[in-house]
């Protein structure tokens, strides 16, 4: 693809990822356009940018197209053929590219840092994001969560580097050449394009191959035992021979986590997180390293570090109603899930106001929910209680063969308290009479349930009891 004067038309642009690469070009001097089925946040903020939004996909967007130059269009894996835009374009003769199209054009026009993993991606790309800005380095930044500190998922500096979130989901990760390649872990996670591990495999390793360096973490078996490259830098929260960065003296706490940090055998200091869980004390360590391999002193990832309050979606707080706290993460795949409810365990028990943790579930695609339905079943053991509802296809087709009842039948093989609401309004419903001050509870998925949230809220406002008169 080619950044000259013809235009720049996304389908679907109101999309975490595509969105944020519209934000990109638009703010780089770009003609930029874009469709979506509907208005959100994402597109409103394209709006206010000069950016011309159409709500639907529909040909006349590009037949009587405002410009006087046919754009470029650029689609993700979600736009299919029977697409009327599409089909439009098709008619047209216009340049259609992927997304990752555009994502590879830009990196090769910066020193980019990709991070890649199957879990991890968007909070440890803010969090490096993150440390750039404080450093000074003025990164341009293109992330798949929204992230208080430049008020949204994309960002533009005029510094030299380029640090963005590199997606393996539709293969795509391929076409990545980084300066420096992070690769957080690798897991079979979209078995609607990948057969089998070993696919993924080959697709990080070619990601690996193409980039100057690799920064992995050594606590995966995979990435410690099958990816290969001559600059390898490892972390790890065990210290063991051969790592590049590790820790010890690790204390986990309802509040945030502290850790001793090493660096080949040289302690660097002490490390203090907001952030809660192994799992984030994981994606800091490789902030570190890409941190030090820039030439950053310790000092400064560490109050960088410090500071760095998470992306929306991850472990967020939407707010306490009636003694009752809400929290939204975007986590889908059983490993995701054991995480995030390890973490959200630690602020609960006898010394906390938080006595009971509550999980809801929306599983996210039947062919993901198909292939680690066991491995869902064992997910929820952190949770006092579980609430699961139907599969959000996320434009799958229905293949009759699983639904949200299979996983709540195997999760109870394996936990006690486990119930099912087959729709959205099922969920409010008996949340409604489930919930109690003192709860603590966490939505759980990439779909729709999390738009729930503040309808609960709502509800426990309305159930909050008033303040007692007092007589006078």
């Amino acid at each position: 693809m080619e950044f000259n004067h013809r235009p720049f038309h996304f389908i679907g642009i109101g999309g975490i990822g595509m969105s944020a690469l519209a934000y990109i070009l638009a703010k780089q001097g770009f003609t930029v356009t874009g469709s979506d089925l509907r208005s959100n946040r994402l597109t409103e903020q394209l709006s206010e940018l000069g950016v011309q939004v159409f709500i639907g996909q529909a040909a006349s967007n590009l037949e009587a197209y405002p410009y006087p130059d046919l754009p470029q269009i650029i689609c993700s894996t979600a736009i299919r053929d029977d697409n009327p835009e599409y089909q439009a374009a098709q008619r047209l003769n216009c340049p259609i590219f992927h997304r990752s199209d555009v994502l590879a054009a830009l990196m090769h026009r910066c020193h980019s840092i990709a991070v890649a993993g199957t879990h991890g991606k968007t909070t440890t790309s803010s969090m490096i994001a993150y440390l750039l800005l404080r450093a000074g380095l003025d990164p341009t930044i293109i992330v798949g969560g929204e992230v208080a500190a430049w008020q949204g998922n994309a960002r533009v500096g005029q510094g030299r580097y380029l640090v963005a979130e590199a997606d393996e989901s539709d293969g795509s990760l391929r076409k990545f050449h980084p300066h420096i390649g992070v690769i957080t872990n690798i897991e079979l996670d979209h078995p609607d394009h990948y057969t089998s591990l070993e696919e993924v495999l080959n697709t990080f390793q070619q990601f690996a191959n193409q980039a100057d360096i690799v920064i992995g973490c050594a606590d995966c078996p995979n990435v410690r035992d099958r990816l290969c490259h001559p600059r390898l830098l490892t972390y790890s929260l065990q210290r063991q021979e051969g790592v590049d960065y590790c820790v010890d003296h690790v204390y986990y706490s309802s509040h945030g986590t502290t850790a001793r940090v090493w660096e080949r055998g040289t302690s660097l200091g002490i490390l203090q997180l907001n952030v809660l869980g192994a799992h984030n004390l994981q994606n800091a360590l490789a902030v570190i390293a890409v941190g030090r391999y820039l030439g950053i002193d310790f000092a400064t990832i560490a109050a960088a570090l410090l500071e760095f309050m998470g992306a929306r979606r991850r472990f967020e707080e939407r707010g306490q109603v009636n003694g009752i706290r809400f929290i939204d993460d975007y986590a889908h795949h059983p490993s995701e899930i054991m995480a995030t409810l390890a973490a959200a365990r630690l602020q609960v028990g006898s010394h906390s106001p938080w006595r009971r943790l509550v999980a809801v579930f929306q599983p996210h695609r039947y062919s993901r929910t198909q292939a680690f339905l066991d491995a869902f079943g064992q997910a929820f053991s952190a949770a006092d209680q579980v609430i699961l509802t139907d599969i959000y296809s996320a434009g799958e087709p229905d293949p009759g063969t699983i639904s949200g009842m299979d996983v709540a039948e195997c999760t109870r093989q394996y936990h006690a308290a486990v119930s099912y609401c087959a729709t959205m309004e099922a969920v409010q419903a008996y949340l409604g009479t489930l919930l109690q001050p003192g709860d603590l509870v966490v939505f759980l998925g990439a779909g729709n349930l999390n738009q729930l949230i503040p309808d609960i809220m709502a509800d426990q406002e309305r159930l909050s009891p008033l303040p007692e008169a007092i007589a006078l």
